[in-house]
């Protein structure tokens, strides 16, 4: 990923709903062109949320969904095993 858009990725986790959509709503305030949502596992389902409140509610003339990438990553625990975990980058433009 290039450092662009490192910068404006943003990574789901145990935070509510809102306070993504907060931040999704800075970013294209700041002037930035294109933002990533990026979740892994049961994130993914809030990660879709984030991207339909910001787009259809808060940023409806301003921004839409440009690509939505899903994938899997294989991750290690403590004992050694691996665990297939699912992905989504949820890519939002503007117009």
């Amino acid at each position: 990923m290039s450092e662009e858009k490192k910068k404006n990725a943003i990574y789901i986790g145990k935070k509510g709903t809102m306070n993504y959509c907060l931040v999704v709503v800075t970013i294209f305030n700041k002037g930035e062109e294109e933002c990533t949502i990026r979740a892994r596992g049961r994130s993914i389902s809030k990660a879709v949320d984030v991207a339909e409140i910001s787009v259809r509610r808060f940023l409806p003339e301003i921004v839409e969904i440009a690509d939505v990438v899903i994938g899997s990553e294989d991750l290690q625990n403590d004992d050694g095993q691996t665990k297939t975990v699912s992905t989504m980058d949820i890519v939002i433009k503007r117009k």
